[in-house]
């Protein structure tokens, strides 16, 4: 016989297949019990909530700073040169309101992207988040 049955003498080598079939039926009960019980677990609560008759509260105005950069790294608050310690104060102080200003940010074209950078990351510390660039709209140079 080819199958070596009568051969005692011989081990039997390691079984080199895996049986998935009982992991397939457990997970396939496992599905059927899901899909059974879920709607017992999203149960809610029916609520007939009360009608009210109230105007909308009006948003806040949102208040808008200019920062202005020019090309020799000169930062403008509101068109009032600032030193560095008193652009961080007042970026402090406008955090603080209860409606954040929109910092609009205008930078000459031959400023250095580092104080633009330094100036972004202050008012990110301070918790500053609403943050436009503005450009000219006007003619663009081709070269």
């Amino acid at each position: 016989m080819s199958f070596g049955a009568f051969n005692h003498h011989r081990q039997p080598g390691p079984m080199a297949d895996i049986n998935v079939t009982p992991m397939v039926d457990v997970m396939l009960v496992l599905l059927v019990i899901f899909i059974l019980g879920a709607p017992v677990w999203t149960s809610s609560v029916q609520l007939e909530l009360p009608k009210a008759q109230a105007p909308a509260a009006p948003p806040a105005p949102a208040t808008t700073v200019t920062v202005a950069i020019d090309a020799k790294g000169q930062v403008y608050w509101n068109n009032e040169a600032v030193a560095p310690k008193v652009l961080e104060q007042r970026l402090v102080e406008a955090a603080k309101l209860d409606v954040q200003p929109e910092l609009q940010l205008r930078a000459d074209k031959d400023t250095r992207y580092e104080v633009v950078a330094q100036v972004m990351a202050a008012a990110q510390t301070h918790g500053l988040t609403k943050l436009g660039f503005v450009t000219d709209p006007g003619k663009t140079e081709s070269k």
